[in-house]
């Protein structure tokens, strides 16, 4: 699967999320199980790419901004839930991931006391192993495929480049590398 099948199951998914009246993850789990198990496999390949593409110290200070402090745990799921918002909010935040405070459900985030988790999608990691799930019956069916699937596939890279990092619990630095964000949820001024 291209990134461009990629990008266009993720569109497919969140537009049927409104005509299905279901969440996203369980709309994109019904439309990948339509698919063949290749492609399942081509699919969680390109969202690993693109998951590990966001695992930078400044995308993880946004997620620290947005939603009161960040877990390893929570990074992994605030990654999948960029992923889930489609290709143009994508790339608005591997290049700049302080445009995330044009997001109307950030927006929306900033504004309430209790700070729902937004963007933090848990579910969008596990789509391809619940498609694999309802198409075989079998819950480890995915992973035995994504252990021989990853044997025969020798473009992966392990290597990760964070940027630099910094602490996300400095206000001042929160507030120079990431302003619009700082000021929504800091109370400071860009």
């Amino acid at each position: 699967m291209d990134i461009d099948t990629f990008w266009d199951v993720i569109e497919a998914a969140r537009s049927g999320t409104a005509e299905a009246g279901e969440s996203f993850d369980e709309v994109l789990v019904r439309q990948l199980a339509d698919r063949r198990q290749q492609e399942i496999l081509e699919y969680a390949e390109r969202f690993d790419e693109l998951h590990d593409a966001l695992y930078r110290w400044d995308v993880w200070a946004a997620a620290y901004l947005i939603g009161g402090g960040c877990s390893d745990d929570s990074f992994i799921d605030f990654r999948a839930g960029v992923i889930a918002l489609g290709r143009e909010w994508y790339q608005r935040v591997a290049a700049d991931p302080d445009s995330l405070a044009a997001h109307p459900d950030v927006v929306q985030a900033a504004n309430v006391r209790e700070r729902p988790e937004v963007l933090f999608y848990e579910d969008v990691n596990y789509a391809a192993s619940g498609a694999f799930e309802r198409i075989t019956g079998d819950a480890d069916a995915f992973y035995e495929a994504w252990r021989s699937f990853r044997e025969t596939d020798a473009g992966s890279s392990n290597g990760v480049d964070m940027g630099e990092d910094f602490d996300f619990d400095d206000d001042s630095e929160m507030s120079r590398r990431l302003p619009r964000l700082a000021a929504v949820f800091l109370d400071t001024s860009p």
